[in-house]
């Protein structure tokens, strides 16, 4: 008959449970860990901490209907200086229908910010004037 040490290391050298494999799974488990640590603090320096922001930002100030087939939309602009951009206004209807459309081209300025208010023609009678977007030209 076999003692129980012996038993219990047959056992354990069966089933994978030997020195050798603890020590081989904290390995992998530190290299993988690692790895991880490493694709993590990338990512945070490529998309976090990289500084960029928005070269153009335009944002919605006022509106007013004019008649049936115009409104006047007002907005603010900012973007760097000496550079020339497009802006798209839009009119919706109360159906949140666009029924007016206009390209704005913005000449370049030595202000960051500037106000632009400009008139859209309508199909029909709009419920609001607001800004689509901006872009660089």
């Amino acid at each position: 008959m076999e003692s129980p040490e012996a038993v219990n290391a047959s056992l354990d050298a069966r089933y994978g449970r030997t020195p050798n494999r603890r020590v081989r799974d904290r390995r992998i488990l530190w290299i993988v860990a690692g790895a991880f640590a490493l694709v993590l603090g990338s990512w945070v320096i490529w998309a976090g901490l990289d500084g960029t922001k928005p070269l153009i930002e335009a944002r919605d100030t006022a509106h007013s209907i004019i008649d049936e087939h115009s409104v006047s939309v007002t907005f603010e602009v900012s973007m760097p200086t000496g550079t020339a951009a497009s802006c798209a206004v839009e009119a919706l209807n109360e159906n949140f229908t666009i029924v007016g459309w206009k390209v704005v081209d913005l000449p370049p300025s030595d202000r960051y910010t500037r106000s632009v208010t400009e008139i859209v023609r309508t199909t029909e009678l709009s419920n609001t004037g607001l800004i689509y977007r901006c872009w660089l030209t």
